[in-house]
């Protein structure tokens, strides 16, 4: 029985919402007790945290892993590294590969590269259709067998309402989790920038905030007829925000998600065609951002995520319509997310709730609190240190990120995963 005791730690609990100076003992991998008076004098080691923060592991939604087919831009080694780095102590992998996770022979083998490379918790998703076609859906069953956490053809939105509808009820007869990307695809299609005054300017083809809107009212209505569990996994506009709230009022079983760099930037960030900006959805403006980052603070928004999606040098140094879509952020989500925190828009334990618990409460994970039982899944951060980003000291293969050159504050000290050190010196 190997004992180990933080001391003089900032507990940051989401669970009980508060942030304080206490202890955690862990035993064996699992959180054994915790608490805010004199530390218990009795353990194997003893580290002390110096004031600094100890909040639950990061459980990250939506990250896109390149194996298999282009293991060059992501592997599940790079993606584990950068993962520890950042805080992020278990990441739930989108089935948007080459081929696509949409058997469980394929599964089976990304979960076998994953155990071996990774030292981060991995968790996999499938896909919800065959070659996410929209076309015919897979063998949910088999894939919830073979290990998949949930289903989502991912930005390749099911135009097929009928097969939607289908995929949606034999999900619910199985109790699988079913993640959509809420966009009303025809209008969307091909679209670099959120309409408006910039994207008018920049000669930009756009596409209106209406289209998230109208997607989610769809998704909305197909849950309210199947009964499903579903995940949003993006909510980036203030006009989806009501049609959200409707449904939860409603009593469907729905939960939303936004990324990082929607709460943290917005369309003018992309300034003079600056393709590591390009994501998907595009940045949307700033009263859209400030009305998202209020839906997280108040709860309507339940998950952050990075919706890390990494890209090389060849496909970003391109015209801007050209250019790939999306972001590495697994390593720059914490830092990131902080800037809410030292804005004043979000308090640590809000944040930790969306980053953390949330997420692992949807995916039924014992994860994400800070608990006795629970894993010994932790992140020691100081909140307040300063840095200048560069692009070329994150652990990641692609290093697409839009934070390049930014002041940032707060470093990850270091990560644990049941227990285990996988990340820094303390």
């Amino acid at each position: 029985m190997t004992t180990t005791l933080f001391t003089n730690a900032r507990l940051i609990d989401p669970a009980e919402g508060t942030d304080a100076s206490g202890w955690l003992l862990i035993e064996n991998g699992v959180i054994r007790d915790m608490g805010y008076d004199a530390a218990p004098p009795n353990a194997d080691a003893v580290r002390d945290c110096a004031g600094k923060c100890l909040a639950p592991g990061i459980v990250d939604i939506g990250v896109k892993v390149c194996e298999p087919g282009e293991r060059h831009k992501e592997s599940y080694r790079s993606a584990g590294l950068a993962a520890a780095a950042g805080g992020v102590t278990t990441i739930v992998t989108r089935p948007d590969t080459d081929p696509p996770i949409d058997s469980p022979e394929v599964l089976e083998f990304v979960a076998r590269r994953a155990s071996e490379a990774a030292p981060v918790n991995v968790l996999p998703m499938a896909t919800l259709t065959k070659s996410r076609a929209g076309q015919e859906m897979t063998e949910i069953g088999f894939l919830m067998d073979a290990g998949a956490v949930a289903f989502t053809d991912c930005d390749h939105v099911v135009t097929d309402t009928r097969v939607l509808s289908r995929a949606l009820g034999y999900a619910r007869s199985l109790g699988a989790l079913v993640i959509t990307h809420p966009q009303e695809p025809g209008l969307s299609k091909g679209a670099t920038a959120t309409s408006g005054k910039f994207a008018s300017l920049r000669g930009l083809p756009s596409v209106s905030a209406m289209a998230e809107r109208m997607g989610l009212d769809r998704d909305i209505a197909l849950l309210e007829m199947t009964g499903a569990r579903m995940h949003l996994d993006q909510i980036t506009t203030a006009r989806a925000l009501p049609a959200l709230e409707r449904a939860k009022r409603n009593g469907l079983d729905i939960t939303a998600g936004t990324s990082i760099h929607h709460l943290t930037l917005n369309e003018l960030d992309v300034a003079d065609y600056r393709t590591f900006f390009k994501v998907k959805p595009p940045l949307r403006a700033e009263d859209d951002r400030k009305a998202v980052v209020e839906a997280v603070a108040s709860g309507l928004i339940d998950i952050i995520s990075s919706m890390h999606t990494p890209q090389d040098e060849e496909s970003k140094r391109l015209p801007y319509e050209e250019a790939a879509s999306g972001a590495v952020a697994l390593q720059t989500l914490l830092p990131a997310a902080l800037r809410l925190y030292h804005s004043g828009d979000l308090s640590l334990p809000q944040l930790f709730r969306a980053m953390s618990l949330n997420p692992a409460r949807r995916l039924d994970l014992p994860t994400g609190r800070l608990e006795a039982g629970a894993p010994a899944d932790l992140v020691l951060f100081d909140a307040d240190a300063p840095f200048i980003l560069d692009r070329f000291t994150l652990q990641s293969k692609s290093r697409n990120t839009p934070f390049d050159g930014q002041r940032m504050q707060g470093k990850v000290l270091a990560s644990y995963v049941n227990g285990t050190r996988i990340f820094g010196d303390l």
